[in-house]
């Protein structure tokens, strides 16, 4: 008998969905754990444009596809289509998992969790630390919220002064602990770097196909900074490979997206995955032996 999966009428969907999407890993790192476990599933990549997001949730209760996670630009925007939130990821605002029970879609946010998990492996604590976000989208969003826990201070940076402050706001009231939101520009950035002990970039910057993408220079940082890129495509942005060459500490966004994932899994299926097998399928498929 073929060792290859058997796909028939009877295997069942899980999916990502996002905008754009062909840089995705999550197809790779999936396929292999389900396949292992013998599970009768199939993970799928879609790309769901803003305008039709809504469509999108419809056809995923229609066509029963049990389990989406979500990525880019939607994890905001997706929530007021779904029936029932996680408090926690109804206090962080934005959601990446979505699990589909007979067409009733309960959703998590486990970006934030899976992260704090990859940077205390890599022996980056965040007690006490002083923290400086590039961008203030739903992943750093998700990231602030459980960062500030512990954190003695965050400041979270993005080309939307307002969309900064607000969700500054929201994490100091929620969260009692100090954050500031600032616009993104050389000044705020280089004065919040000055006193910061980590740099987490949670933009798209440097993703795949535009790896010679930045956020910002060199001269920015200092050697004392760990530097936490959430792009996991390629391994290493030039944002790593810059704060490296000064002596950062750097870390990559590949583990945060193995551990959300595993976390996901566990939800949707009950069973845990071969975490060695679903990183060994991405850092393969990159090329990076």
């Amino acid at each position: 008998m073929s060792s290859e999966k058997l796909i028939s009428s009877k295997t069942k969907i899980f999916c990502v969905i996002g905008h754009p999407i062909e840089h995705s890993m999550s197809p790779i790192m999936w396929n292999p754990a389900l396949h292992e476990l013998g599970l009768d599933y199939v993970y799928l990549a879609f790309n769901v444009h803003p305008n039709d997001l809504e469509k999108a949730i419809r056809g995923i209760r229609i066509l029963g596809i049990r389990g989406i996670n979500v990525t880019l630009p939607h994890k905001e925007t997706v929530i007021k289509y779904l029936d029932e939130i996680d408090p926690i990821a109804l206090k962080i605002g934005a959601v990446n998992t979505i699990k589909n029970e007979e067409g009733y879609l309960k959703a998590r946010n486990t970006d934030a969790s899976g992260a704090k998990k990859a940077l205390l492996d890599e022996g980056c604590n965040i007690s006490g630390k002083n923290i400086v976000f590039l961008g203030a989208g739903g992943v750093a969003r998700s990231l602030a919220y459980i960062m500030a826990e512990e954190a003695n201070h965050i400041i979270l940076t993005d080309l939307v002064e307002e969309r900064a402050k607000t969700v500054a706001n929201e994490i100091k009231e929620n969260m009692k602990a100090d954050v500031e939101g600032k616009i993104s520009n050389i000044k705020n950035i280089s004065e919040g770097l000055k006193k910061a002990d980590i740099l987490i970039n949670a933009t798209p910057i440097g993703m795949y196909p535009n790896i010679e993408g930045t956020p910002l220079t060199k001269d920015l940082l200092h050697g004392d900074l760990f530097v936490f890129d959430v792009v996991y495509n390629p391994l290493e942005t030039r944002l790593m490979k810059e704060a490296a060459e000064i002596g950062c500490q750097t870390l990559g966004g590949l583990d945060m997206l193995v551990n959300q994932g595993i976390l996901a899994f566990e939800w949707w299926t009950n069973q845990n995955p071969n975490r060695g097998l679903m990183k060994k399928n991405i850092i393969e498929f990159l090329g990076i032996k």
